[in-house]
């Protein structure tokens, strides 16, 4: 899901559904992009004119690769930009010309002037190179700030280019919202009656756009190259990305063709105040930017996909065409991520689930998975593994219900921002719903009892089954469920036991993460001054133990999101890194200060306390929740995972470990034993006694990914020995043959030691 600002607001939360809209007509042009080929052509003038409008059309509908008049409110929206643009001009040249100080990351110092120094210019005094590299700055280590907006006041300026790692790689965000700004503009310039929505940067890459067409048209495979013909005109022409403020009522006016732009404005634009557009080339956007200083940075782009969305995401408002693109700064970036493209796609979990008969999903149960038997055994296995952890590390599975009636939710707070992403149901007259996260659950298990300070940490762990009603267009494979498992866990402490707690969290995630071979980067979300509740000197103390966890334990691999907490703690997020190098947010710690407040949870302390958060004057005191998940939904991980490893699952958590195949019938008997003593140890074993001839056997065998072939005739049932064939032995074909028994040795020490490759010696 993508972190970028909304157009008009930083705002995270969700616009509510739009009501009394009406339609708007969009002063496009009344010229129609006519099919090619029109029946009034004939022979060669047909031709000629087919060849021509291929030529400029670049598929996709044919015709004109433009429209042609453009856009009415084309020219409308820029003569309303260019007034108070010159007015914008006008006010900045009036500003005193005072010196400004600016000091980089490393500590030099350079001076400027206020209102004239832009930070292109700084880069560009530094080297050329620099200044062509650069996407964006970053003012006092805060504010993203356009290369070419004038500095203001003296400042600490950081200069990011495309892979700087900043706040999770920002640049990069704005490099892809810049082209999202391209994107939509070669669509207005294209089609006719365009309305643009929504065109966010995405966080895992690239970037989309949502629009309206006239007439219901719908977006396709054949009109990519035409849209990407477009955009490569706007990239030529290097327009550059102005930025502007604008009073609510002008934005109203500017965007008064545009119905989805006007909602926007009316929800996140209080009256009497302003917000931003960006302009770059015909394109005027409400935007809160920052951008790249033209668009001929953006050197590469092609359109990805395309798929169907509504206004706001309601399925009641109106239904747009979304257009995905990706882009780099340079083509070989480009070729690089179109060869990724092609390893995802045969890593995809979607694909080998079907092919390895792992899972399957069915349109009677949308969003929820059938975990065929195979793929159950690798469910099972993580489970397992995690509940082993539990063990060793002192935490208590529980189990609540399915179902709550609202009075849980709206005591917890969720009902408030959640209710319309829960299944709601009514029962004897009462509102219930399904539960979507086991939180509160836990807070009614800690306070089934009086507890004492004896008793704590508490940690209850559940792998409750949870519901979301997630919207069946974000519905992906098991990344994107609607029914799944969570590994939960939530601990209930002292205020004291917080910082062994937090120790002892992020050495759990650490432990799980390290068989899968994920490598992580933790962002650290701090309190929000204005937003926040609990005791100051806990926040305080948490932030700082946090801080110290991740010194020692992911040095160089951590950044802060400053001020980004919810206002009930602070928390760390582990971002995973798979093998094709793409982020996937998993594990979560999170203090909570508001449940226990909420809940008015408490316990029995050593001695007389007082405080906010006490009873004065009694001996109960407020104990502390942590919420922690490593995996998160277990569904989801196995997509994950199934993509880690492109379905060649490491031994101990394969489905097949163990295939044993005799060389003809008079060995089948020898084959069953040998399969039951592996089955007996606690193998994934099987016998493969089909009409097949050996090697069908074997390649059959090996394209299921069986971690082991075992081949078995006279020699191995005289010897009570085994052959062995390793699917991860370098030179495939390879054999060797080794005493049963030690077999089932060599195989439970590599299970137990969760090897990434499986190697017997």
């Amino acid at each position: 899901m993508s972190t970028a600002p909304h157009p008009v607001s930083s705002t995270s939360e969700p616009a509510p559904p739009a009501e009394g809209l009406q339609p708007v007509t969009p002063g496009a042009s009344a010229t129609t992009v006519k099919p090619e080929g029109a029946k009034n052509q004939q022979g060669k003038d047909k031709k000629v004119k087919e060849k021509k409008d291929k030529k400029a059309g670049g598929g996709g509908g044919g015709g004109p690769l433009e429209l042609s008049p453009p856009p009415e409110f084309f020219a409308e929206r820029i003569k309303i930009y260019d007034e108070y643009k010159a007015k914008y001009d006008e006010w900045v040249a009036e500003q005193p010309r005072d010196t400004i100080t600016i000091t980089f990351p490393d500590g030099k110092k350079v001076e400027g002037t206020a209102w004239e120094t832009t930070p292109l210019q700084l880069a560009r005094d530094i080297s050329t190179s620099l200044a062509d590299r650069v996407i964006i700055a970053k003012v006092n280590g805060q504010e993203l700030w356009d290369l070419t907006r004038p500095l203001e006041a003296s400042c600490t300026l950081s200069l990011l280019d495309f892979d700087s790692p900043d706040n999770n790689y920002e640049a990069k965000q704005v490099f892809w919202h810049s082209s999202a700004h391209v994107l939509g503009e070669a669509c207005e310039r294209r089609y006719d009656g365009c309305c643009l929505g929504y065109g966010p940067p995405l966080e895992e890459g690239g970037f989309f756009y949502d629009m309206s067409l006239a007439e219901g048209r719908t977006i396709n495979q054949e009109d990519y190259k035409a849209i990407e013909d477009v955009a490569k005109i706007a990239v030529k022409e290097k327009q550059p990305f102005e930025r502007l403020e604008l009073p609510k009522a002008v934005l109203l006016e500017m965007f008064k063709y545009n119905k989805y732009k006007q909602h926007y404005i009316n929800d996140k634009v209080p009256d009497g105040t302003s917000s931003t557009v960006y302009r770059c080339g015909p394109l005027i956007d409400l935007c809160l930017g920052p951008h790249v200083p033209h668009t001929g940075r953006i050197k590469s782009l092609a359109v990805t996909k395309n798929s169907s969305s509504y206004f706001l995401g309601d399925a009641k408002n109106d239904t747009f065409q979304r257009v995905y693109g990706m882009s780099f700064p340079d083509a070989a970036q480009m070729k690089d991520y179109k060869k990724y493209l092609e390893e995802a796609a045969k890593r995809d979990h979607r694909k080998i689930g079907k092919e390895q008969e792992l899972w399957f999903f069915n349109e009677l149960s949308p969003g929820s998975s059938f975990l065929m038997p195979m793929g159950m055994r690798i469910y099972n296995t993580l489970v397992e593994y995690i509940k082993g952890e539990y063990f060793k590390r002192g935490f208590t599975e529980v189990g609540t219900p399915n179902m709550f009636n609202s009075k849980l939710w709206k005591q917890s707070g969720h009902w408030e921002n959640y209710a319309e992403d829960m299944f709601q149901l009514k029962v004897d007259e009462e509102q219930f719903a399904l539960k979507p996260m086991n939180c509160p659950g836990h807070c009614l298990v800690f306070d089934a009892r009086e507890r004492s300070y004896k008793e704590l940490p508490l940690r209850f762990a559940e792998f409750g089954i949870l519901h979301r009603n997630e919207a069946s267009g974000a519905l992906s494979g098991l990344s994107r469920v609607r029914r799944f498992v969570q590994d939960d866990a939530h601990i209930f402490c002292t205020p004291e036991q917080v910082g062994a707690e937090l120790y002892s969290a992020f050495e759990f995630l650490d432990a799980v993460y390290k068989p899968f071979g994920f490598t992580y980067k933790v962002g650290l979300s701090t309190r929000n001054p204005k937003k926040w509740i609990g005791d100051l000197a806990i926040w305080n103390n948490a932030e700082a133990t946090l801080r110290e966890v991740l010194e020692k334990k992911a040095p160089g691999n951590w950044h802060v999101n400053e001020e980004d907490a919810a206002f009930y703690g602070p928390k760390l997020d582990f971002q995973l890194t798979d093998a094709l190098q793409r982020k996937w947010q998993c594990g979560t710690i999170q203090l909570d200060f508001n449940l226990p407040e909420r809940f008015n949870l408490k316990y029995h302390s050593a001695e007389q306390v007082t405080g906010a958060d006490k009873e004065a004057g009694s001996q109960f005191a407020r104990p502390v929740m942590i919420h922690r998940a490593i995996l998160g939904s277990i569904e989801r991980f196995v997509a994950i995972v199934t993509e880690q490893c492109g379905g060649k699952w490491p031994f101990w958590l394969s489905p097949r470990q163990v295939v044993v195949i005799p060389v003809a019938k008079p060995f089948v008997e020898y084959a069953e034993k040998v399969a039951k003593t592996f089955t007996d140890a606690g193998l994934f074993a099987e016998t493969d006694i089909s009409d097949n001839t050996l090697n069908k056997k074997i390649r059959n065998a090996q394209t299921a990914q069986w971690n082991f072939i075992m081949v078995v005739g006279q020699d191995e049932l005289d010897a009570q020995a085994v052959n062995i064939r390793n699917r991860d032995d370098e030179v495939q074909g390879r054999d060797e043959t080794i005493q049963l028994d030690e077999a089932v040795k060599k195989l439970l020490h590599l299970k137990q030691t969760k090897a990434a490759v499986s190697k017997l010696n």
